[in-house]
């Protein structure tokens, strides 16, 4: 296989920045180069260090002036509700209940499942997202779509057949057996085959009965390696209605607990609403609150308190994600823009270089997956993401006055979107320059 030599300016985290002057968090290169081969990145740093280095017959890219970063990472969002967004409801139960069941149940359906999946792929590559932890439907069809799908890209995703046998549609309850069977058969199928992770998935514990959890403990036994991904204080609401149907529990994270979900591979989307023991007991364990910037604004679920949780004497591990239905963009740049929003109005500041940490480095590390992706390190996954911040003429007027790193991946953040990402690479070949010939 003929190497790859990718030119532009560089950018890529070594650890989370301390402050938007911590230059030590990152590696930055104002004439870069990346050398790919077979999928991997061979090499990284100055043009003329790793253009040296390439073989004679190496393909050259040019990408300059634009700004090469790792692949995007989104670690909660939902496969079958991608024709659920922008839909009118006042919260998170009335949603679920008018617009998102009901549209689920279609996923029975093999051909509208991997209809779906083609459309889904599509938009992630399309806004530089080259990983996502994914919840699919009830139905096994959605999660053999998916990661069929999935495969036949090569990209690296994290997804889970959803366990639910109560209060939903008859369409999407499943039973415990079933539900332990059928997520057996897609371990079975799929993890590990090409770059596919497979979760373990119940979806909240107010779809799930006791009997259903018992046997998601017995899939977590039975399979440590694997994620597990689930929802948390999300609305006040499903929190007094998860306390009333478990009510031996000290709180909603206690239900999990109990049940053996907590871990350093568990990702509680929202959490939003913790106790004090809540988060310790997330901290203790080494869980994922995965933050979801504009689901929580949409549905008014309420502000994520980031930093407090950051900043406990017991820190909580920390995501981002888009929550796609609930979420209102699958772009990460719009999905942090939020996320800054969110912590203005609690009077916290979140600067760039965190943000971009965050798409990149800091979910990859939630997902226990910073040696394969999120980075720009040499023998890691060459995903990437190209970025133009003069790409629409309103962002090309701000970028007249730009004069600093900073200043462009905050403008980047605030008013790029899916047009300004100029291609995305996965595995080492580019991805959104093909779409047309998918």
């Amino acid at each position: 296989m003929t190497s790859t030599l990718i030119r532009g300016r560089l950018l890529s985290f070594h650890r989370e920045p301390q402050s938007i002057d911590d230059t030590a968090a990152y590696a930055y290169e104002s004439d870069g180069a990346l050398l790919l081969d077979n999928g991997m990145i061979k090499a990284a740093g100055p043009y003329s260090t790793v253009k040296a280095a390439a073989p004679q017959d190496v393909t050259e890219i040019d990408h300059r002036p634009h700004l090469i970063m790792p692949g995007f990472i989104d670690t909660h969002l939902h496969f079958p509700q991608m024709q659920v967004m922008a839909s009118y409801a006042a919260n998170l139960l009335e949603w679920l209940n008018t617009y998102t069941f009901p549209e689920e149940c279609r996923f029975v359906e093999t051909a509208h499942a991997e209809r779906i999946a083609v459309h889904f792929f599509d938009e992630m590559v399309r806004h530089g997202t080259t990983t996502a932890t994914a919840y699919c439907s009830v139905h096994k069809a959605s999660a053999d779509a998916f990661f069929a799908e999935s495969l036949k890209r090569d990209m690296c995703m994290v997804a889970g057949k959803v366990m639910m046998d109560r209060n939903a549609p008859q369409g999407l309850l499943d039973t415990p057996q079933m539900s332990y069977d059928e997520t057996r058969a897609v371990i079975a199928d799929w993890h590990g085959r090409g770059r596919n992770h497979v979760a373990i998935t119940p979806r909240f514990a107010i779809t799930s009965t006791p009997e259903q959890m018992e046997v998601t403990k017995s899939l977590v036994r039975e399979f440590p390696d694997l994620h597990v991904q689930t929802h948390l204080s999300e609305n006040r609401d499903e929190i007094a209605f998860t306390c009333e149907l478990y009510p031996e529990a000290k709180d909603y994270t206690d239900v999990y607990a109990r049940y053996g979900l907590l871990g350093p591979k568990s990702l509680f989307g929202h959490c939003i609403h913790l106790s004090e023991r809540e988060a310790d007991a997330m901290s203790e364990t080494g869980s994922v609150a995965v933050f979801c910037p504009t689901s929580n604004l949409f549905l008014g679920s309420g502000l994520f308190p980031l930093r407090a949780l950051m900043r406990r004497q017991k820190p909580v591990r920390v995501s981002v994600a888009s929550d796609i239905g609930g979420g209102t963009s699958y772009s990460m740049l719009k999905t942090l823009d939020e996320a800054y929003k969110i912590l203005q109005l609690q009077g916290e500041r979140l600067n760039p270089f965190d943000s971009f940490y965050m798409m990149t480095r800091g979910n990859a590390e939630a997902l226990s997956l910073v040696d394969r992706i999120g980075t720009l390190e040499p023998g890691t996954d060459a995903d990437l993401t190209v970025l133009n911040m003069a790409a629409t003429p309103a962002m090309a007027l701000r970028a007249e006055v730009v004069n600093s790193l900073a200043d462009e991946l905050f403008l980047l953040q605030t008013m790029g979107d899916d047009r300004a990402i100029v291609e995305t690479y996965v595995a080492g070949k580019p991805a959104k320059s093909s779409l047309g010939a998918n």
